[in-house]
């Protein structure tokens, strides 16, 4: 899910957007500043200088990384100051939207009484995670499910999907005929796998970020 945020810069409230023009370095400024300069545990984002941008600035998260779009003649002094700012915006707009733990439990009892009647399991807890090779995982030795939390936020029926393959695997542990039969429940199975093999692909084509030193 994008989350955008876009204000305009004025001398009260962000730094003043200074008037010498800038180069625009891309990739090799941005590992400067995140190694030099800025807080090691900012997640991952990217700063995008544009011409045509005045005096207004953006910021959203996209394929997984946070972009701050800026104008092109902001000073590098001012952009180390509106870099936090515009990543905590947009955290604290990411938080007011996610679904909490509570809802995926809620959730799972809905689709455990659905569409597995049958089934006696039950987890003994479910929560988001921060996975980034997969949407979801089963620990069934304790009876542990975590979504990851890329999908916080995204549909519903595809949220849906990914917690009830795992919860299938409460009982059948592979993905073999039965594991199918059961999957094949779910109403929305097909639409919700399509839903993420286009969010898989975006989230590969998206440009990797130069590593830290």
């Amino acid at each position: 899910m994008e989350n955008f945020f876009q204000i305009s810069l004025f001398e009260d409230s962000l730094p003043a957007v200074s008037n010498a023009a800038s180069t625009n370095d891309g990739k090799k400024s941005q590992k400067f500043l995140r190694s030099k300069t800025l807080p090691d545990n900012l997640p991952e984002f990217r700063v995008i200088r544009s011409a045509r941008r005045k005096r207004s600035i953006s910021a959203l998260r996209q394929n997984g990384v946070i972009e701050i779009h800026i104008p092109d003649r902001m000073s590098r002094k001012d952009e180390l100051a509106v870099i936090p700012e515009m990543i905590e915006i947009v955290l604290r707009r990411e938080a007011k939207s996610r679904s909490s733990d509570e809802v995926l439990a809620l959730m799972a009892s809905e689709l455990l009484a659905l569409y597995l009647p049958d089934f006696h399991e039950r987890p003994s807890s479910i929560g988001w995670r921060n996975m980034r090779e997969r949407w979801g995982s089963c620990t069934t030795s304790d009876r542990t499910i975590r979504i990851s939390l890329r999908l916080n936020g995204a549909p519903y029926y595809v949220v849906g999907c990914v917690l009830f393959h795992e919860l299938i695997h409460l009982r059948v542990p592979g993905h073999g005929r039965d594991f199918q039969e059961y999957l094949d429940r779910y109403p929305d199975k097909e639409r919700a796998e399509s839903f993420l093999e286009g969010f898989e692909a975006g989230l590969s084509a998206a440009p990797e970020l130069l590593p830290t030193p």
